[in-house]
């Protein structure tokens, strides 16, 4: 799956704050996220992520 930082995932799951997007700040074997809605940053192993994303947003620029 090609996630890159700056996307947003829609996930199937809410955050405990009732968000479901979530702020792509660091792609790797971990992926570092952030809450859009109350900011909170958190590191999340890829093959957790993987499983409970349901759509990936992208601004491409060029």
């Amino acid at each position: 799956m090609d996630i890159r930082p700056g996307d947003i995932l829609t996930m199937k799951k809410n955050h405990p704050c009732g968000s479901n997007e979530m702020y792509v700040i660091r792609a790797g074997m971990d992926f570092r996220l952030r809450c859009m809605k109350c900011s909170r940053e958190f590191l999340v192993p890829r093959n957790k992520i993987e499983k409970s994303i349901k759509k990936v947003s992208r601004n491409d620029e060029g």
